[in-house]
């Protein structure tokens, strides 16, 4: 599973990220000032209060310096292992755009991840002015967070940049025993490139979430409000079930379902991409120039066709690179994320119909975040598989991989058997996963508001209503539409206002609210 991706901070998605700056926060435990009131007691405990071990880290305090546009920057440190914290430590790169509200008008911090896995949340909280609103920033301090193994934290750090070229380009829907064998060998080198990295055993999602925790208790809130995105639900929903009582505000918009396989992933997201080209072809069909002709059906096929033709000759795109059927799919899935970006899409398809696949590798390598020096500008493409095989070990072997990958043609033809051979490098990783799928509860927890988007391509609706129905407080608010994730991404006022009033004045929305 190499996909969701994670949101990007407003409309239209090809602006991208704000630029991250280097932090400079002091060492996480350094007892120098601490412009936020001191943690209570209730907000120290934590698991501390069952393991002394873990004290020194729960009542740290965070040293904050200034870093540029109104943003102050500081590192977290952790255990490497929660269980043993004696082996070992690893600090989190922090970012936050402080409130300046007192009283009872702060709200306390309210933390953001936007996804992956191995997104960065320190890039996501630079962009606080578009990914939140006025209202939410006037009562909370906006936190970002590096999640362990990711960018500016303690990156797991695999594959050169050269040799993660050739794996996003090599052909991962092999059709003979060559290219079988091939994506094979290229699997199990992804997994031994990981093998001595020091980061690489410790990144699975349960020990984000009780960094998480320690992140709350240094902040000094009692409990934890958390803006979640895409993979992010995934961290709220593990710290939720985990620390129950310690729920705050918390929103989880376009959520993953915790309950399902690696394939039932691969088919849920697979269709959720079929249902978004499918869309996307409708609303080219209805404009002038759409490189495509007929009906929505035609149309799908006509891009299936283009995809299929890559497998045989890869197209030129004037540089030394070709574009191959891997860099086509993920070409075509990056502008799936928003509608705004379907007319670019027209024009990439368009391209390459005239034989030119420049357009469609650039956008493949804004889904990689590829730069055009050959580097990348982060280790997501290392992360995602790093943090999806520890937390899924039920990824067999190439004959099982095969077998999902037939059965998920007939039911997503078009993105399914490239989804499904993608997760062959969790068959062979140097590291066993730790733990396995199974529903979340959170019992006790104060209510969590669930977004799902009914045409979302990477996570798709019914993710969002099975995850809402597991939680005992779960709520969840709907977004009739298209792109991933709904809350600020510019597609619907009515959202963003029901999660604003929630966020700011507690009012729950109705379950079942649809926009």
């Amino acid at each position: 599973m190499r996909t969701p991706r994670p949101p990007r901070p407003a409309v239209p998605l090809a602006a991208g990220l704000a630029a991250a700056l280097l932090l400079t926060g002091c060492s996480a435990f350094d007892d120098g000032p601490d412009p936020v009131p001191v943690a209570t007691a209730t907000a120290v405990a934590g698991e501390a209060a069952d393991d002394p071990a873990l004290a020194p880290f729960y009542e740290q305090r965070l040293t904050w310096t200034d870093c540029q546009g109104g943003f102050e920057c500081s590192r977290l440190t952790v255990p490497l292992d929660h269980d043993d914290p004696a082996a070992g430590t690893t600090s989190l790169a922090l970012v936050r755009l402080p409130t300046g509200a007192t009283g009872e008008d702060r709200l306390g911090s309210l933390v953001l991840n936007p996804g992956g896995p191995g997104a960065s949340g320190v890039e996501y909280a630079r962009a606080a002015q578009s990914v939140v609103s006025d209202a939410v920033r006037a009562h909370f301090d906006v936190v970002g967070f590096d999640p362990r193994g990711v960018g500016q934290s303690e990156p797991v750090r695999c594959l050169e940049p050269d040799q993660l070229d050739e794996f996003l380009s090599a052909d991962a829907t092999p059709d003979g025993p060559a290219e079988v064998e091939r994506w094979e060998e290229l699997s199990r080198g992804f997994g031994e490139a990981c093998a001595d990295d020091r980061m690489a055993p410790h990144v699975d999602t349960g020990s984000v979430a009780r960094d998480l925790d320690v992140l709350r208790a240094a902040l000094g809130d009692d409990k934890l409000s958390y803006l979640g995105k895409s993979y992010g639900t995934s961290i709220g929903a593990a710290y939720a079930d985990r620390f129950p009582e310690r729920v705050g505000r918390f929103v989880l918009d376009g959520a993953l379902d915790p309950s399902l396989s690696g394939e039932d992933v691969d088919l849920g997201q697979a269709q959720g991409f079929e249902t978004a080209l499918r869309a996307y072809v409708e609303d080219c069909l209805s404009a002038s120039g759409c490189p495509l002709r007929g009906s929505v059906d035609d149309g799908v096929a006509q891009v299936r066709a283009l995809l299929d033709s890559l497998d045989a000759a890869p197209l030129g795109t004037g540089t030394d690179r070709e574009l191959t059927q891997g860099l086509g799919v993920y070409g075509i899935a990056q502008p799936l994320y928003s509608q705004a970006l379907w007319p670019d899409l027209s024009d990439a398809l368009a391209a390459a119909f005239r034989g030119d696949g420049a357009p469609l590798l650039a956008f493949a390598d804004q889904y990689a975040r590829r730069g055009e020096d050959g580097e990348y500008a982060d280790n997501l493409m290392t992360a995602i598989y790093a943090v999806n095989c520890l937390d899924r070990g039920d990824v067999e072997g190439v004959v099982d991989v095969a077998a999902a990958a037939d059965d998920i043609a007939d039911r997503a033809p078009t993105f399914g058997p490239f989804l499904a051979w993608s997760s062959l490098p969790c068959a062979t990783w140097p590291f066993p996963a730790v733990s396995t799928p199974a529903p979340v509860t959170a019992e006790g927890a104060d209510p969590i508001v669930v977004v799902g988007t009914t045409r979302d391509p990477a996570t798709p609706y019914v993710w969002a209503e099975g995850l809402a129905e597991q939680l005992s407080s779960g709520v969840l608010l709907t977004f009739d539409g298209d792109g991933h994730t709904a809350y600020r991404m510019g597609v619907s006022a009515c959202v963003d206002e029901a999660v604003d009033a929630y966020l700011v004045g507690g009012q729950v929305p109705e379950d079942g609210t649809r926009c």
